[in-house]
């Protein structure tokens, strides 16, 4: 749909009723009319919520990564092995995805900004929580659970409601946004080398939980669009609130079903073929995309000071702050819509197989040439990774998509990391687990690549053959409804009529 040009000073007076938010007011009605009653401003105070974004994308995705600076002390604190160590950023990783459904049901509920500011203060409170932990199960909970559930839900409302701010420039500000993981990786590093060596891991992790509040203010500032016209047709809203009216089983099923359609897109999953590979290969691609950077530090320190391995994560930070704008700016080009699924997989093939630069060694400018390519890669990735979501579903059905790829996600960034420590540990080596993170990522690029090649092949045969049959029909039907309609008013002309008989 091609964005309107509102009057923006009308729609940027925030009133609190998203579009999200008033799905479960609306009804069938929001359905329907959506698009047409909240128009996206492409600019004014999207700029703020975009800002506001790339804060949030700092603070919630880029932390899990963070904790391999506290890695070591980790270990030796709890006495924990490679693998035991690992479940923590795993945890934190998968829950930041799995809580997806939970995270769309607080949406539509109480709207996207409520719902951030409500995870800014889950996961500042789970961090501070995990400074006074005493086992490593307590570090799982806390940590890993109750922080990664803060994430969730304070990172997807805030790219849920940047999707409905940009339309036409959607590529762009989602290449924007995303640059606050790379902010996040160069500044988050930095802050907690220099906590670790002041405060230690558990003073470390209690001023991390406060600077995680900081997420409140950045929701706050995410004010909902208001509709161009407000129309008081919510009489069809109650009709699915008689579920339980003959027993109470039928109604559970029923709005079970419900509930998995609207916030976990099953139905899209199976109808959409392109969501499905997308959704598959994503899945398989989190197997071993972000363990590199969990063991990288730890692979670095045996040949190197900490605080230097620490510098290889900011590198990687910047790298990725300077190449995702410039990113977002060329991929916003009209020559790119509908390639944006190649770009990424072709980045995506690269990253995978920039991981097998480590087994080379872990001298410092070897992990400095990794480092390099594999945030050249990223970049791309990760610009273009909610680029291509929006592109392969509507709008519409964006956020209950984003749940489901979450929760498939979720399982492979739970099992990742602890099967590398596993590998780790088994072999003490770290060379086989970037062997083997290489080999998992590029599969997946590959995949993607070819599956979505013989997708476009096969609708451009079926559009090449459809011309042939029916398309001829509708130019006919309409010129001979406008030759009708015009032929009206010169019907008087009766100098024209021998003419026209003739």
């Amino acid at each position: 749909m091609a964005p309107q040009q509102p009057s923006s000073m009308e729609e940027q007076t925030g009133e609190p009723c998203e579009p999200e938010s008033e799905g479960e007011k609306q009804g069938s009605k929001s359905d329907k009319n959506h698009p047409a009653t909240c128009d996206a401003p492409d600019g004014g105070w999207g700029w703020v919520v975009l800002v506001a974004t790339i804060l949030v994308l700092a603070l919630t995705l880029a932390f899990p990564a963070c904790i391999g600076i506290f890695y070591l002390d980790l270990q030796d604190e709890f006495e924990a092995s490679n693998s035991e160590t690992s479940w923590v950023p795993s945890i934190m990783t998968s829950v930041l995805h799995a809580g997806g459904p939970l995270c769309s049901v607080l949406v539509e509920r109480f709207g996207c900004r409520a719902t951030v500011m409500f995870g800014g203060v889950l996961s500042g409170l789970g961090m501070a929580a995990s400074s006074f932990s005493h086992s490593i199960v307590d570090l799982y909970i806390t940590a890993g659970v109750i922080t990664g559930l803060g994430f969730c839900l304070s990172f997807q409302p805030a790219v849920t409601i940047l999707g409905h701010y940009f339309v036409r420039r959607r590529p762009f500000a989602n290449a924007m946004s995303s640059t606050g993981t790379a902010l996040g990786l160069c500044v988050l590093p930095f802050l907690g080398d220099y906590l670790q060596s002041k405060l230690g891991w558990r003073g470390s992790f209690l001023v991390l939980g406060a600077v995680l509040l900081n997420c409140c203010v950045c929701g706050a500032v995410m004010r909902p669009l208001r509709p161009r016209k407000p129309k008081k047709s919510e009489v069809m809203s109650n009709s699915p609130s008689s579920p339980c009216k003959k027993g109470c089983v039928p109604g559970i099923c029923q709005s079970l079903g419900s509930f998995l359609r609207r916030h976990m897109a099953f139905d899209l999953f199976y109808s959409n073929l392109r969501f499905r590979v997308f959704s598959l290969a994503i899945t398989w691609m989190m197997l071993g995309f972000v363990v590199p950077l969990i063991f990288l530090v730890p692979y670095a320190s045996k040949t190197m000071d900490p605080s230097r391995a620490a510098l290889l994560l900011s590198i990687l930070g910047f790298v990725n702050i300077f190449v995702r704008p410039p990113a977002g700016v060329l991929f916003s080009l009209p020559w790119f819509k509908g390639r944006h699924i190649y770009v990424f997989s072709a980045a995506l093939l690269i990253n995978g197989l920039s991981n097998s630069i480590c087994c080379i060694s872990p001298e410092f400018y070897v992990l400095l040439i990794y480092v390099l390519t594999y945030g050249l890669s990223m970049s791309v990735v990760g610009s273009l990774m909610f680029t291509v979501l929006m592109d392969t579903v509507d709008m519409s059905q964006f956020p209950s998509a984003l749940g489901l790829l979450s929760i498939m996600e979720s399982v492979t960034l739970l099992i990742g990391p602890p099967l590398a420590g596993m590998l780790v540990d088994r072999t003490e080596q770290y060379t086989y687990m970037f062997l083997a993170c290489s080999i998992s990522v590029a599969l997946s690029a590959v995949f993607l690549m070819v599956s979505f090649y013989l997708l476009d092949s096969r609708d451009a045969a079926q559009k090449n053959s459809l011309p042939a049959s029916g398309s001829p029909a509708k130019p006919a039907i309409n010129m001979s409804t406008d030759c009708q309609y015009s032929s009206v008013p010169t019907d008087g002309d009766k100098t024209n009529n021998p003419s026209s008989e003739a």
